[in-house]
């Protein structure tokens, strides 16, 4: 498999690339690219057959769209692409009006991308964050609104419950109007936790799944240890203790080099990554490779953003695709990682045959 096995996203005639670049990196400060990096890393995808860019309208404050429109005009080639964006964070300023999921915030954010990328339509456009405030029909209506006017060709969410996008698909559905094909969410090796509700709501609607984080902020790199914490002064947090962003006995961020270190580095965690190392080493790949390729394979995943400050990582990441992982190897790997018996969704996993007395296919 490489960048050219494509898939359709959701239940769409949208072709995308199993893994898409994520360019949250783009401008970005001590962890991102400056402008020559970026437009190395575009060109190093583009140039593997890759033809999904993901962005948002916060992003380095507005820099990494404004990369992508430029990059995008010099090689010529964007009805060659898919381009995502999202909007719904606040992009800062003194009034609640540009942030949310609301009718006017929508139309600035949309208006602000469509002119930094340089273009008169976004393929993929993401609510990029529910905010506990916009009803599902006026989320719809503009969505819709957009759509109608051709400025986006498709949308769905990110970071939004699954009752809620429900809710939506489900009035578009009725409605016949144009409905959302897309799911965007954490999910890795370390974090299961769609596959209890937003997966299953991918696969009763035609909701393609585009993960963000596979490598869990790094972490499923193996680069960072038990060993090099306690270097550090720190130790992991006790599975049975709540993470409070400290990482257990110090900052949890080993001097400012992972900002997400109080919630990844417990000892749970670091016994996925040893399992994880395991395995890697059996196929002789890379840690990272493996955690990748798993999230490709998943079931409901249509595509997978991956991000990179250099060339060569991407290069890596994009490697992950011809890794080959056994069946024996997967299921270590998912026995490792399986999701703790919370209520109800326990209850869902018992055989159907306690629920029926009798065998049921």
């Amino acid at each position: 498999m490489d960048l050219t096995h494509y898939r359709t996203l959701g239940r769409s005639g949208l072709i995308v690339s199993p893994l898409a670049l994520g360019t949250m990196t783009f401008g970005a400060g001590r962890w991102g690219a400056d402008q020559k990096t970026a437009h190395a890393l575009f060109d190093a995808y583009i140039s593997g057959g890759g033809n999904f860019i993901d962005t948002a309208d916060i992003y380095s404050g507005g820099a990494s769209e404004e990369m992508i429109g430029e990059f995008m005009a010099d090689a010529g080639n964007r009805d060659r692409l898919v381009v995502a964006t999202k909007s719904g964070f606040s992009r800062g300023g003194p009034t609640p009006l540009w942030s949310g999921n609301g009718a006017k915030n929508f139309r600035l954010a949309l208006e602000t991308s469509l002119r930094r990328l340089r273009t008169e339509y976004i393929d993929m456009y993401w609510v990029h964050v529910w905010d506990r405030t916009t009803p599902c029909e006026e989320v719809l209506q503009t969505l819709v609104d957009a759509v109608r006017a051709g400025k986006i060709l498709h949308y769905g969410f990110s970071n939004t419950p699954s009752w809620y996008v429900a809710k939506i698909a489900t009035l578009a559905d009725a409605h016949g109007l144009p409905k959302p094909i897309g799911l965007q969410y954490a999910y890795s090796l370390i974090d299961r936790g769609v596959e209890l509700e937003i997966l299953p709501l991918g696969e009763e609607f035609g909701l393609g799944m585009a993960p963000w984080s596979p490598l869990a902020a790094g972490l499923l790199t193996g680069k960072y240890s038990r060993e090099k914490l306690n270097d550090a002064g720190l130790a992991p947090a006790l599975p049975d203790k709540a993470s409070d962003g400290r990482g257990g006995g110090g900052d949890g961020r080993l001097n400012g080099d992972n900002p997400f270190g109080g919630m990844l580095f417990t000892e749970r965690n670091f016994g996925v990554v040893d399992v994880l190392k395991e395995v890697a080493s059996e196929i002789g790949r890379s840690p990272a490779e493996v955690a990748l390729k798993w999230v490709v394979e998943r079931k409901g995943v249509s595509s997978v953003l991956v991000g990179a400050s250099r060339v060569e990582q991407l290069q890596h990441n994009i490697g992950a695709l011809d890794v080959a992982i056994s069946a024996e190897q997967t299921r270590r790997l998912n026995d490792a990682t399986a999701l703790p018996p919370i209520n109800p969704y326990f209850i869902f996993q018992m055989p159907i045959d306690s629920l029926f007395g009798r065998r049921v296919n």
